[in-house]
């Protein structure tokens, strides 16, 4: 796996998955020096005594209470010691990653004011496979401090990190990957905790996942296209050069493709001159998917990319600025967006099934016997009690995350997005749309068993002769979906 350097051009979404799977990160000339020239700034900042929040001041409440000079250090580590509030089941290893990467490109935009050898060091953790261990909940939004700080914690010597598979005090972990604690200098502490590692690090990996659920929907939907006989004019370029959204006609071009060489495509295919809207509105509704898709990733590039530091270390000015660049609201609400999205692509799955519902026992009614019997045949069948349950749950997840924030920190702190869990949800949506497009290719299948059509498409086909393998041998219909499930992957959990 090549390496992947930080430096003068942006990170993409790409560059950061792969340094999440083990690919070597380091730090390119130009970052070296934009990190460089930000640290000058805070060393004039405390030579000069200005006020400066959280370096020559306290922070939250306290920030109108200055600090020491001779006391700049001792905070620096206060800070890192008491903000990493967090409780419950740990985040997963590549989040955790995923975070400390994003923290380290942060860092190299030039903006933290941190040491380089605060930089060098999260590199080093995470070259070396140190992994701090941070609970999953402690983040409202507003930067993800009480998971940062975890990783802070690590990269000083103390906190917990997995190391080599075993988890450790965080100065044994270092000591065993040969790594010198960091010791920390003016403003590493807060540039080091004040960052959305977490929500934009998942939120990568969570969009990565997404491409693959929008293209696992067109699966599905295509072949219930075939297993009902339903009207592919839908998909024609006339359509999308009538309404052109990008998302539609993306949408539209893969359904058409997945159906090339079908029946259905003939003269005298379709059974019907419209089907209904589950079916007629696929490329609309799973366009809107891809649209909000494309805003959601955009808003994750940005968020990656930006100084999104407070105090901003402004080298053009040479000032150090207080603002409100920590506040991802944008990527909070497009992840929001994204999950309304999800929904109406699982309702329309979940409305089809009925179609395919009236198919199967249409055909059984017939007298047309099932391909086979145990405990495995007819599992969409099966399992069609279990998708209404499904999308039930799918459709809970739709509430926005980003309109729910407390007053924290004597009014100081009175609003968040709610970022970390609006990209929990959106995962945990992309995984219950997984489970319910799995089960309509599953029941799609049982309906093309049953009526033996001439001719699918090459994609369908494909996907068609994959739940057959996954039938062969399988021993429920559980286990069956277990098997075509894994052919939505969402990326692995560490």
């Amino acid at each position: 796996m090549d390496p992947v350097t930080v430096d003068a051009q942006p990170l993409t979404i790409e560059d950061l998955l792969a340094a999440v799977e083990g690919a070597e990160l380091r730090l390119g000339e130009a970052a070296r020096a934009r990190i460089a020239a930000g640290r000058v700034l805070i060393d004039e900042a405390i030579a000069s005594g200005i006020p400066v929040y959280g370096l020559s001041t306290n922070v939250g409440h306290g920030k109108d209470q200055r600090v020491r000079r001779e006391e700049l250090q001792r905070q620096q580590r206060m800070l890192v010691d008491t903000h990493g509030g967090a409780f419950g089941p740990p985040l997963a290893q590549d989040v955790v990653r995923a975070a400390i990467v994003v923290r380290i490109n942060g860092m190299a935009r030039g903006g933290s004011g941190a040491s380089l050898a605060a930089a060098g060091t999260l590199v080093s953790m995470l070259n070396a496979g140190v992994h701090p261990v941070l609970p999953g909940t402690g983040s409202i939004g507003a930067a993800d401090i009480g998971h940062m700080a975890g990783i802070a914690q690590v990269a000083v010597g103390a906190g917990l990190a997995r190391y080599d598979g075993v988890t450790l005090p965080g100065g044994e972990a270092l000591r065993r990957a040969g790594i010198p604690p960091l010791r920390l200098e003016g403003k590493d502490g807060l540039a080091l905790i004040s960052s959305n590692g977490v929500s934009v690090g998942h939120g990568a990996i969570v969009t990565a996942h997404a491409a693959r659920v929008a293209d696992a929907a067109d699966e599905a939907a295509a072949l219930s296209l075939e297993a009902t006989g339903g009207n592919p004019s839908i998909v024609l370029p006339a359509v999308g050069r009538a309404k052109p959204y990008p998302g539609q006609i993306a949408a539209a071009v893969h359904l058409l493709g997945l159906l090339q060489g079908s029946r259905l495509l003939d003269a005298a295919g379709p059974r019907s001159v419209q089907d209904a809207l589950s079916f007629r509105v696929v490329p609309q509704v799973h366009g809107a998917l891809r649209e909000f898709l494309a805003a959601t990733r955009r808003s994750v590039e940005v968020e990656l990319n930006s100084a999104s530091d407070n105090p901003l270390a402004d080298v053009t000015s040479g000032t150090m600025i207080s603002n409100g660049n920590f506040h991802p609201i944008v990527m909070a609400v497009s992840f929001d967006a994204l999950r309304v999205a999800l929904v109406h692509v699982g309702q329309l799955s979940e409305r089809r099934m009925s179609h395919l519902w009236d198919a199967v026992m249409g055909s059984l009614e017939r007298g047309t016997p099932p391909p086979a019997m145990g405990p495995a045949s007819l599992p969409g069948v099966q399992l069609r009690y279990a998708a209404s349950a499904c999308f039930t749950a799918l459709r809970l997840l739709a509430a926005p995350a980003t309109l729910n924030s407390t007053v924290l920190d004597l009014g100081v702190e009175d609003h968040a997005t709610g970022a970390v869990l609006g990209v929990r949800k959106t995962e945990e949506a992309l995984g219950l749309l997984s489970d319910l497009l799995a089960i309509e290719v599953l029941l799609a299948v049982d309906v093309l068993d049953l009526s033996s059509p001439t001719r699918l498409g090459s994609g369908t086909a494909r996907v068609a002769a994959l739940v057959h393998a996954a039938a062969a041998g399988a021993a429920s219909a559980a286990d069956v979906h277990h098997r075509v499930r894994e052919q939505y992957p969402a990326p692995s959990r560490q």
